[in-house]
């Protein structure tokens, strides 16, 4: 029977609901592996599994639960081993990783941030500070339109000044926020965002980061920002620790 991996704690870490489901189609109970100072959170892995909203909500209920009790290394969605044997043999061989890992995220949560411009607003900001743009802009106005070049030219000059305006609000976003974090990882570039980073915060400092998402939002009313936490620490999981680890220990990790 495979085994499905939620995360990874310490292994003083307090017992979980009695008959808390996890995963699969009935929930598959939720028990804890331990070994050594460590212990993972598990439950059989059902076959077939896929990304459903309903196994996607009970991956993070089961984490957020452990996680509120306990530090806990948290796995994406997915992760699956050949077996409990697998797994505990993971943690005995890499202990002093997951060890210092746990330390580091201990007391911590991660907030996501993404960035996008209003496009009228955005609009606006870029004719105000842009003076050729506001004069070729004029111009083609007063002859009718101006012709396909001028049109094609001045199109190509606010493209150039956006971009330029989504790296310079980017980049002051990530210097506004980062003081009041204790890292930051950057996310994947996506079409539509300027910014996507998300930061691992203090619990005892939530507060202060979220501030400062909100006086950032007020001076700058050309642009959207979306939060989302807190959440457990995934994007503070190194890439070769535990996902990794565990997958090559069974069939591999699928993520949402």
């Amino acid at each position: 029977m495979s085994t499905y991996v939620y995360g990874i704690t310490e292994s003083s870490h307090p017992a979980l609901p009695e008959g808390m489901g996890g995963v699969g189609d009935p929930p598959r109970p939720v028990r804890i592996l331990k070994e050594g100072d460590l212990a993972a959170v598990v439950s059989d892995a059902p076959e077939g599994l896929r990304p459903k909203r309903k196994d996607l909500l009970a991956h993070q209920n089961v984490l957020a639960e452990a996680g509120a009790a306990a530090v806990v290394l948290p796995m994406r969605f997915g992760s699956v081993a050949e077996g409990d044997d697998a797994v505990t043999g993971v943690l005995a061989d890499r202990a002093d990783h997951y060890k210092e890992r746990l330390r580091a995220l201990d007391g911590k949560v991660e907030y996501n941030v993404k960035a996008t411009h209003q496009e009228d607003a955005v609009l606006h900001r870029v004719m105000a500070e842009n003076p050729e743009v506001r004069s070729m802009t004029e111009a083609n106005r007063q002859s009718g339109g101006g012709s396909y070049d001028d049109r094609l030219r001045l199109g190509e000059m606010v493209v150039a000044a956006v971009q330029a305006r989504e790296i310079e609000d980017g980049a002051e976003l990530r210097r506004t926020l980062e003081p009041t974090a204790a890292d930051i990882s950057v996310g994947p570039e996506s079409s539509g965002w300027l910014a996507n980073l998300s930061f691992l915060v203090d619990r005892g400092t939530a507060e202060q980061f979220l501030g400062a998402v909100e006086e950032f939002r007020k001076g700058h009313t050309h642009i959207e920002l979306r939060v989302n936490g807190p959440l457990p620490p995934y994007s503070f999981v190194e890439p070769d620790s535990a996902e990794h680890a565990i997958g090559g220990a069974g069939q591999g990790v699928a993520q949402e």
